[in-house]
């Protein structure tokens, strides 16, 4: 078969609805400075759907550093990757930082966290080497290990005694191939708000001999005392080998970073592929993350208004009956019992009758007949933000109940 011909006639579990969804339920505009309101379609939606988690995005000293950098530097700057011409002293300085807040010998900037991760390891993993991981690890990981040549272990989400047997499993394996074990894990697995059992694994380091690598995209910025994220909030960051974090979530930017001991550092910069081949970060997205990561540490009133509006929205969403399944983080999905055509009903009434805009999950996602509404708060949001959408969620509850959003198929728009 043709292979144009293939994708016209499977275009994939979420393509096959792109004629009903496309513009709306998916690739929807929403317009406007990042704030909690904006406008979508031409009406003003109170929005629950940006991972501005500390609300960095339009802060006046961000959009400054930013504006002032690009008026220098301009986007080009520096050119080309940097193990050939795109190495400056501030791209160094925003690693040494980094690796000071997460208490490692060394980072590494990345372009992109998505890419960066399957680079990362691409890198690190022979044909030899084993890998033990989360089912419920994010789709760059899951691809990452797609390019592993070497064998991998699954375990349950969370689940520490097939955890043990895993990595049982894989030091067998290693020792008798001449490898080494690497486990990988969520800090916050950003889909259901939960974390990583880092404090079981990091003991499992007693019994196996093995490395940790932590994605923690949600974390970084959200999670432990200072914000350097789910190793500091179990208290266990000096046993994560290889921390992972990104500007897309806390620093509201584009860009992530690898950190690590220093001869590991090394050798990724010498062996990432994704970065060896790819254009150095231009100066103000560098300059720009310098500022967020000083706010971030320097301002830690804006990580407790966010979890002030977490607490609220969380314990009363509680209160009301919703499930919000096990979260223990920012990331607050209400957890209901639908099709796909009554979730795009619920999505479509609180767009349109309620101006309340969040993102909805559905399978292939999360199993059939459940609907994941999923809130990101912020510290942008306010507590008048959190009762009216309390108050907006308890009535499409009362309505799913009744049958009101029961259709045949996905609402028009």
């Amino acid at each position: 078969m043709d292979i144009f011909d293939k994708i016209k006639a499977n275009k994939g579990p979420l393509g096959m609805y792109q004629k009903e969804a496309h513009g709306y339920f998916t690739f929807p505009k929403l317009e406007g400075e990042i704030a909690p309101r904006m406008k979508f379609r031409g009406k003003e939606v109170l929005t629950w759907s940006l991972n501005n988690y500390i609300g960095l995005a339009n802060h006046p000293e961000v959009r400054k550093a930013d504006a002032d950098a690009a008026r220098e530097y301009g986007l080009a700057y520096p050119m080309g990757a940097r193990m050939m011409s795109g190495q400056t002293g501030k791209h160094e300085e925003l690693e040494s930082q980094l690796a000071d807040f997460e208490h490692k010998e060394d980072a590494y900037l990345l372009n992109y966290g998505y890419q960066g991760m399957t680079s990362i390891i691409d890198a690190l993993l022979g044909r030899n080497d084993v890998v033990v991981y989360d089912a419920e690890c994010h789709a760059c990981i899951v691809d990452g290990l797609r390019m592993h040549l070497g064998k991998r272990f699954v375990y349950p989400h969370n689940d520490m005694e097939l955890c043990r047997k895993q990595l049982e499993n894989a030091t067998k394996l290693a020792a008798k191939q001449n490898g080494g074990v690497l486990l990988i894990t969520e800090g916050v697995f950003g889909m259901s708000g939960d974390l990583g059992n880092l404090k079981a694994i990091a003991e499992l380091k007693n019994t196996y001999n093995f490395r940790i690598l932590v994605d923690d995209a949600h974390g970084f910025g959200t999670m432990g005392a200072t914000g350097s994220g789910i190793g500091e909030h179990f208290g266990v960051q000096d046993k994560i080998d290889l921390y992972f974090g990104t500007f897309a979530k806390s620093m509201a930017g584009i860009g992530a970073f690898i950190a690590s001991d220093e001869s590991v550092i090394d050798y990724l910069k010498y062996n990432m592929r994704s970065q060896i081949f790819a254009k150095s970060l231009p100066m103000p997205m560098v300059y720009g993350a310098l500022k967020r990561l000083e706010l971030l540490r320097n301002t830690p009133e804006l990580r407790e208004k966010l979890w002030t509006i977490v607490r609220a929205l969380q314990s009363g969403l509680k209160a009301k009956g919703f499930n919000l399944g096990k979260t223990e983080s920012p990331v607050t999905p209400v957890i209901l019992n639908g099709s796909i055509p009554e979730a795009t009903n619920i999505i479509f009434d609180l767009r349109e009758n309620y101006g309340v805009f969040c993102s909805m999950v559905v399978y292939p996602v999360v199993p059939k007949g459940v609907i994941m509404l999923r809130l990101i708060p912020t510290a942008e949001h306010t507590l008048e933000d959190v009762e009216y959408t309390i108050n907006a969620f308890s009535e499409i509850q009362k309505k799913l109940s009744a049958g009101k959003y029961a259709a045949d198929k996905i609402a028009e728009v």
